[in-house]
């Protein structure tokens, strides 16, 4: 039986952020032990380590109905179970967004569900999940897979209401939808807007979520799957059938949901052609049905605009029947090994790039910043144990010309500080203005505003030249946040680097702040609500929806976006200066001991021998602290084991 790789890439990532998150705690028992710790920079490991606990690595899973979406996440995911875990029959089962994880916090396994009427509320589903009272909750039993699966069904469950029910919860139109209606006149309906699934699978407890989305109607009238839930997927996979080919409807989810999702590296497309299996003709040979299947991933990788090596063929079903079977000839004719590897090669490694960009280049930059400043004490002992060597039997002139010169040096210094204190107010007001274009008050008052005008205009032209209005605006503020940052930037290089010059304090980079990816969020965020404005559906749904939609999806998520960018602006620019003022203080504690030592010296001859073998010392503890920090910052640096075969074939990442 082959190696199921994404499992054991999946364990090894686990490990590492567990080696990750104990090498952090370790350097902050290490700045406690050697008296550099501070409210601050504590705080910030904290917040760090409590990240790095919570990170998950997400998998969206995205096609049309019966296309064995959920199939594929059986046979990738939970095969050991030895039967269909999740729901998965012929037609249409994914009836609502559905995320399976483990909630570590909580540490238990459930399923919540939240009602279909939900809808009718004005609260975004991140803001009913902070509000478990509003979902219906039931116990899951682990002990038993068939338990399990049975307790999975509730998710697919559907209900009968009138025509003029779904309409107001907008899952039904008269142009689209009106063979859906039966002789009863009611319209079948999803009974869950969302469900989160918590259970303590191996996989899941290693901070992987995947989200099983419904097909293309669900996935447009739930637009927060689209403008929040698969931009933080770290993967999409979207399904095609073979036994379909690729279809208008399934071009355009690819058009409007999926292919917009690759503009940037931290978001990774595969694209799987599944029930390969019905190509399968025993007629034929190998050759011919391997020709055959080529050919269709080609057809769809011209339509779609992708390579063709970058359409994945597989057997979701096959490949769960072989691994449930132990059948090894079927499991590599099902290729679903394969699909496992592009995931352990390309999505595994491109999530751990981010944490080690965000987590581990933070964490990094501030142990290096602690090693920087014990390397400088260590310099300015061995200095300072060299001066008072060769004080050795020399007479009082010659100490009171040295105490004379570290004075005049003190003095410069000093003047050097107050230029410094001057920058940094500059700094402070100038990075103001950056907060101030970041402020939630204009936004919440334009937010009311939009919303005055919205609700009271008559005329559709007026309902979507509001929504046109407010992105136009937000996203000129956002242009402008971009400037001053790229000012506030450009001035703290400049202090640090004219400070540096001066002092010589070693080459100290200041962290620098970027907007860039609140940038891309509102770029991407106002193509959506172009998408949405210009959507004949909105045209034909009611107003008061139309705008209740608006805002509880894409205005509440600029909101979150300016609130966020205005929160990590303010925790910069606490920590931009740190370094620095570190160093600074740093610099005139050493002057103001080896004045005080000079001092004391010069008065007796007996503390020149004592001085010395208290630096002595002083160099032995500080060598100690630095082999220490060093091998702390190798041991946050440890790249991630891999455990990938790589002389398996694999695929590209569209």
């Amino acid at each position: 039986m082959a190696t199921d790789r994404f499992t054991d890439q999946m364990q090894a990532y686990g490990r590492w952020k567990t080696e990750l998150t104990e090498s952090i705690e370790k350097y902050s028992q290490w700045l406690q032990a050697n008296n550099m710790a501070s409210a601050e920079v504590e705080l910030r490991i904290f917040e760090l380590t409590d990240a790095l606990k919570s990170d998950q690595l997400t998998i969206a899973f995205v096609a049309e109905f019966a296309r064995g979406k959920t199939e594929l996440i059986n046979a990738i995911f939970f095969s050991e179970y030895d039967r269909r875990l999740l729901p998965s029959e012929a037609g249409r089962t994914t009836m609502c967004p559905t995320e399976l994880f483990y909630d570590s916090a909580e540490d238990q396994s459930y399923i919540r569900l939240l009602p279909i009427e939900s809808r009718l509320e004005e609260m975004s589903i991140q803001e009913q999940k902070k509000n478990p009272i509003n979902w219906t909750s039931m116990e899951l039993d682990t002990s038993s897979s068939e338990k399990m699966a049975e307790a999975f069904r509730e998710v697919v469950k559907t209900k009968k209401v009138p025509i003029q029910v779904a309409e107001k919860l907008a899952l039904y139109s008269a142009e689209h939808d009106a063979h859906h209606v039966g002789p009863d006149g009611m319209v079948e309906i999803p009974m869950w807007r969302h469900a989160l699934i918590s259970f303590p699978h191996p996989l899941l407890k290693e901070g992987l979520t995947i989200l099983d989305t419904p097909g293309l109607n669900a996935l447009g009238s739930e637009p927060e799957l689209t403008i929040n839930m698969l931009p933080n997927a770290q993967a999409v996979v979207f399904i095609l059938a073979a036994d379909t080919g690729v279809t208008k409807s399934d071009l355009d989810m690819w058009k409007h949901h999926v292919e917009p999702l690759g503009g940037d590296a931290k978001h990774g497309r595969i694209v799987v052609l599944n029930k390969v299996d019905t190509l399968w003709d025993e007629l034929k040979d190998d050759a011919a049905v391997k020709a055959t299947i080529h050919s269709q991933c080609q057809t769809a990788a011209k339509m779609m605009g992708i390579a063709a090596d970058n359409v994945f063929p597989v057997s979701a079903q096959k490949g769960l029947l072989a691994k449930i079977r132990h059948d090894a000839d079927l499991l590599h004719k099902s290729n679903i090994l394969s699909l496992e590897t592009i995931l352990s090669k390309d999505i595994l490694p491109q999530k751990q790039e981010i944490v080690r960009k965000n987590i581990v280049g933070e964490i990094g930059q501030m142990a290096t910043e602690s090693r920087d400043l014990i390397a400088s004490r260590l310099t300015d002992a061995n200095k300072q144990l060299t001066e008072l060597n060769g004080l050795s039997g020399k007479n009082e002139d010659v100490i009171s010309h040295l105490m004379k010169k570290t004075r005049e040096e003190q003095t410069v210094y000093h003047k050097s500080v107050e230029s410094f204190q001057a920058n940094r107010k500059i700094f402070n007001d100038e990075h103001k203005i950056l907060l101030n274009t970041l402020s939630l008050t204009a936004l919440d008052e334009l937010m009311n505003q939009t919303r005055k005008n919205m609700s009271d205009t008559w005329f559709t032209r007026n309902l979507k030249g509001g929504m046109k209005g407010f992105f136009d605006t937000i996203n000129e503020t956002i242009q402008q946040a971009s400037a001053q940052c790229d000012k506030v930037n450009t001035l703290i290089i400049t202090i640090y680097r004219k400070f540096n010059q001066e002092h010589g304090l070693g080459d100290i980079k200041p962290r620098l702040f970027s907007i860039s990816k609140y940038k891309r969020e509102m770029e991407r965020l106002y193509h959506e609500a172009e998408a949405y404005r210009n959507s004949p559906v909105t045209t034909m749904t009611e107003q008061s929806f139309v705008v209740k939609k608006f805002f509880i999806s894409m205005v509440s998520h600029a909101r979150n976006t300016f609130f966020n960018a205005h929160q990590d602006a303010e925790a910069w620019s606490k920590a931009a200066m740190m370094p620095l003022v570190n160093r600074i203080k740093e610099h005139k504690a050493q002057m103001e001991k080896r004045l005080e030592s000079l001092r004391k010296i010069n008065e007796s001859r007996d503390t020149l021998q004592s001085r010395i073998s208290e630096l002595d010392k002083a160099c032995e503890v500080l060598n100690t602290q630095l082999a220490d920090i060093n091998l702390l910052i190798e041991t946050i640096n440890k790249p991630l084991d891999s455990f990938v075969d790589e002389g398996g074939k694999t695929a590209q990442v569209a």
